[in-house]
């Protein structure tokens, strides 16, 4: 979620009064708002499009929660010592959050463990652990319509009984103590992105925040007026048009076991109806294609934790198969394929099929990952049911990603074409009219150089690293993973420098290449790759020939708050994932959006930005998906690419001779190795014309206004990227709501002021 402060004012109109108040008391804004702590409650662009989300369904009237965990230690700080990544613990509630408010009125139980007993009364989870999940509660304004909505975190509590109730009659210290084995439930986030790591405490947060949630919706459904009881049983019937459930990737997918079992086992639903309800409430939205990322949990796991749960799945799945051979008698393949239970080897349930057959829509997050999706990955599903795959391309806020990190621009823009862009960002395409404007291309052009030089002032406060304000800012922020490719752009930076060596007078463009993003604490690759970087760094920046030509920065513990100060400041946006691996990627929006310009494959949502804006618009390079399918079918060799290309030569002997760690020649074997032997993403297939684009770059940013009218034109054609459209696609494919752009009277208001404004039947 980042920061609080800012977008709270910005959103209830109230930013300009807050400073100017603030500045009455001898106060700075800018200062306080430094002192927030980020709330880092995820990983990567997933947990932040969940944060845009938010803004944007409140934003748009839509009654809508965010239910997630209160972790007490979110994604770790990242601190360089010695070129190296070192973790340190995020207590980001040590001194308090103002945002947020415990409710102890909604606590609610959820079970572990124990054991499933069959009666003439039906089944029972008996003999179970419970832990206590605390809501807190923090609001989310929409965007100047009187709208706030709620985000509902849950925090796990030891009930007090806790090891107490059993023949625990020695050690009562102990069992006081130990109460935080429960409560260590919501005590960190899994700093993993993109990969699966199949441990029992990270099944345990799935299952709590799902366990927690299905309660309070239920309560809050049975407590309104459509859950009507009759003879003190519920009547569910209407439930899924009360209620849609989106899931966030597969991670909460144990909400359609754990809705089935409140429905069958509690409620004493018919299984048939429990079923039909359940998948008319569940929607799953998939975020990537990387077979380490998909979520397989062990069976004796899940039969551990979650007995009553392996069942309702062992059941679902029976169902599901008996429906497949029936339709395709005698493909015992297709059972295998399509199953929700691997086998062989350890048996796994495969998280990803159990969302699609337990939901009546599913989603990809950019239009080529959606056909991946259909086509690829769950092809035997789409085939059976091909109604039942959309795509939702993903977006960004524009009210935090824009108005909040560069007023700057923001009003510049307000100037030419009024305010409501800000709730309407297709109205951007009116910018069209001034790409000849020789004023207003003046006028982006220094909103550009004053956010270069504000952040060139940060780096030099924070980091005492000076950086050229007129060089320009080429920057690659995000998880540092090998399917993003930083060790293309590391190759880059490495045949740059050697070409400044080797011909000192030539012109050069200067740069400055910022480098920034978290590797996951385990991940070995990753971390390797921070360690080169921040070698390459060391050499280049301190060879006298070089200069001022050529800097390199690593961006150390990038996250919401850093990204709001250097995305307004980059000049080029780096956006180089194999095709076929990023799913959209919402960096790049950001980017495109602050006026700069993007160096990419035809991945993710790149390829849309490349529709919108025109592809000689964006700097477009490499393999397409289908060129790196025909390379996999032949075979991809690297020896090859290095033997064919001088310049990679020199970079990647460089790297192994230990020219960029001369104290340990050796360091960076693994790294060659990888990148000769087993590099899935195929660096060096892309290198040549990664580099000829980077030409091209350099060429247009010496003609500074040839430059920012391309920047114009970017912007111009940003507005799809709202996720306010995202928001509205959701809601109407998906949800069945009606989005609604009325301001609802403010509370100060006597409440039949507003009577009037308010369309009749959009309750939901």
């Amino acid at each position: 979620m980042g920061r609080t402060l800012q977008n709270t004012m910005i959103n209830l109109g109230l930013q300009n009064a807050c400073d100017e108040a603030i500045y009455q008391l001898g106060l700075d804004m800018e200062e306080l708002e430094e002192i927030e702590e980020d709330a880092g409650l995820g990983n990567g662009g997933l947990g932040r499009l969940a944060a845009c989300f938010l803004d944007s369904m409140a934003t748009l009237g839509l009654a809508a929660y965010g239910y997630g965990i209160r972790y007490e230690y979110g994604i770790f700080n990242q601190k360089i010592r010695d070129g190296w990544q070192v973790e340190e613990a995020d207590d980001w509630l040590r001194h308090g959050n103002p945002w947020e408010k415990a409710r102890p009125e909604y606590m609610l139980p959820v079970h572990f463990y124990g054991r499933v007993e069959q009666s003439a009364a039906g089944t029972k989870w008996v003999d179970t652990q419970v832990v206590l999940a605390l809501p807190y509660d923090t609001p989310v304004p929409g965007y100047m319509n009187n709208t706030v909505n709620t985000m509902r975190l849950w925090s796990a509590r030891a009930p007090n009984d806790f090891n107490l109730r059993d023949f625990n009659v020695g050690d009562y210290i102990q069992a006081v103590l130990d109460r935080n084995l429960a409560e260590n439930i919501s005590r960190v986030l899994y700093p993993n992105d993109n990969f699966f790591e199949g441990k029992e405490l990270r099944l345990k947060q799935e299952y709590f925040v799902v366990a927690a949630t299905l309660q309070d919706i239920i309560r809050r459904f049975k407590a309104s007026k459509f859950g009507s009881t009759e003879s003190v049983r519920t009547v569910f019937d209407s439930f899924p048009d009360q209620v849609a459930i989106q899931l966030n990737d597969t991670h909460p997918a144990m909400a359609i076991p754990e809705l089935m079992r409140i429905f069958v086992d509690i409620e004493k639903l018919p299984w048939n109806k429990a079923w039909d309800i359940t998948k008319r409430t569940f929607a799953y939205t998939n975020h990537t294609v990387l077979p380490e990322a998909l979520e397989r949990w062990p069976v004796d796991l899940v039969e551990k934790l979650l007995p009553r749960h392996l069942q309702i799945i062992y059941e679902i799945n029976q169902r599901h198969l008996d429906r497949i051979a029936s339709l395709f008698p005698n493909d015992v393949d297709r059972l295998r394929r399509m199953s929700l239970i691997e086998e062989g080897g350890t048996k796994r349930i495969n998280m990803a099929h159990l969302c699609i057959v337990g939901s009546h829509a599913v989603n990809g997050v950019a239009k080529i990952h959606s056909e991946i999706v259909k086509t690829q990955v769950f092809k035997d599903f789409a085939a059976l049911e091909p109604e039942k795959f959309q795509n939702k391309t993903n977006g960004i806020t524009p009210r935090r990603w824009l108005l909040l990190c560069n007023p700057g621009l923001a009003e510049l823009i307000a100037e030419k074409i009024g305010e409501d862009y800000v709730r309407d960002l297709s109205q951007l395409t009116k910018l069209h009219e001034f790409v000849d404007d020789d004023l207003f291309i003046r006028e982006v052009a220094k909103v550009k150089q004053e956010n270069k030089v504000k952040f060139a002032l940060y780096l030099e406060k924070e980091y005492k690293v000076k950086i050229n304000p007129s060089s320009m800012f080429d920057v690659h922020v995000k998880r540092i993973h090998e399917y993003k490719r930083q060790l293309m752009n590391c190759l880059h930076v490495i045949t740059m420098y050697n070409r400044i060596r080797r011909d000192p007078a030539k012109l050069f463009v200067p740069r400055t290449v910022i480098i920034g993003g978290k590797a996951a604490p385990g991940y070995h690759m990753a971390k390797m790759i921070i360690k080169l970087i921040n070698a390459v760094a060391q050499v280049v920046n301190n060879d006298p020939v070089v200069g001022s030509k050529l800097k390199v920065i690593f961006l150390e513990n990038y996250r919401v708050s850093l990204a709001e100060k250097v995305i307004p400041a980059t000049d080029l946006s780096e956006q180089i994932s194999t095709a076929g691996t990023e799913a959209s990627g919402t960096g790049n929006m950001k980017f495109m959006l602050n006026g700069a310009l993007t160096i990419g494959t035809m991945d993710g949502a790149n390829v849309e930005m490349a529709e919108e804006a025109g592809e000689e618009n964006m700097f477009i390079f490499g393999m397409r998906v289908e060129d790196v399918t025909e390379l996999d079918r032949e075979g991809y060799n690297a020896q090859e690419y290095y033997d064919r290309l001088p310049e990679l030569k020199q970079a990647i002997d460089q790297i192994r001779s230990g020219f960029f760690s001369p104290e340990e020649p050796d360091l960076f074997k693994d790294v060659v190795n990888m990148l000769f032997h087993h590099d899935r993403f195929k660096v060096f297939a892309d290198y040549d014309a990664y580099v000829k684009c980077q030409e091209k770059v350099s060429e247009l940013y010496l003609n500074s206004k040839a430059w920012t009218k391309m920047v114009i034109k970017n912007i111009a054609a940003a507005g799809k990227f709202s996720s306010d459209r995202t928001i509205k696609e959701y809601a109407r494919d998906i949800w069945h709501v009606e989005p609604s752009d009325l301001k609802i009277p403010p509370p100060n208001e006597p409440r039949d002021a507003g009577e009037d404004k308010t369309p009749n039947g959009t309750a939901a």
